[in-house]
């Protein structure tokens, strides 16, 4: 466990407006993003800043992070269920990409709700990642950070007043946990999830819904859950 990290939401003194994939992100590092990715990273950045502010400003975070000193090793990005929409807002979130994936570029001009003028006072978890540090790739994995970036918001969700948290889930199998961002199944329910339904995730398909089923079969898995998309849901009423 690593207990000297702190971990907390996100602040406007520090927005973290890209992602964790090249290792910990510093106000040295974070304007100077790989150029191997693809991404056109200034607009990336002219867009992510204003409506990551935004979203902090409306409802208090959009995010919570683990930091390792001044760097940031952990994030989990939360946004309101009504705004996670994949039709004509292209709020999809994904900070990298481009609608609708990503979100849309007019998204930070538009009107927020309020939490209290939200029927649904749902939040929907959009990713959990933690960083691979350089020359030590393990060295933030599997040491509990993501159940503390979980308790945090869970904690931090419960004070502000939401009604709920939501998150896919799938197979807990490494290659899932790196295309998708999201954390399995089971780590969910550790957190006191349930399953609110479940489907299959379109995007599983060909190759590699074959190479997923070898996996599941090496790491003792039934490979025919491999496709499977889970809605996790935590009700905070209550609690």
């Amino acid at each position: 466990m690593l207990v000297d990290l702190i971990v907390e939401p996100m602040r406007e003194d520090f927005i973290l407006w890209r992602c964790l994939h090249g290792g910990p992100l510093n106000r040295q590092n974070i304007d100077v993003p790989p150029t191997n990715l693809g991404v056109d990273w200034p607009s990336a950045r002219a867009r992510n800043i204003p409506l990551l502010v935004k979203l902090t400003r409306t409802y208090g975070a959009c995010a919570i992070m683990a930091r390792d000193g001044d760097d940031v090793v952990g994030t989990l990005r939360f946004y309101p269920m009504a705004l996670c929409s994949f039709e004509d807002s292209g709020a999809g979130f994904c900070l990298q990409q481009r609608p609708p994936a990503g979100p849309a570029d007019d998204l930070a001009a538009r009107g927020l709700p309020s939490l209290t003028a939200q029927a649904d006072k749902t939040l929907f978890v959009h990713c959990l990642m933690i960083t691979a540090s350089p020359g030590e790739p393990e060295r933030y994995r599997r040491k509990g950070l993501a159940t503390r970036l979980a308790q945090e918001l869970i904690r931090w969700a419960k004070g502000q007043g939401w009604s709920a948290i939501e998150a896919n889930a799938y197979e807990e199998l490494p290659m899932l946990y790196a295309i998708s961002g999201v954390a399995g199944r089971r780590f969910w329910e550790r957190m006191g999830f349930c399953l609110a339904r479940q489907d299959t995730e379109p995007a599983i398909s060909g190759d590699l819904l074959e190479t997923l089923r070898r996996d599941a079969v090496a790491s003792g898995l039934d490979p025919q859950n491999v496709a499977n998309r889970y809605r996790m849901r935590l009700d905070l009423t209550g609690r």
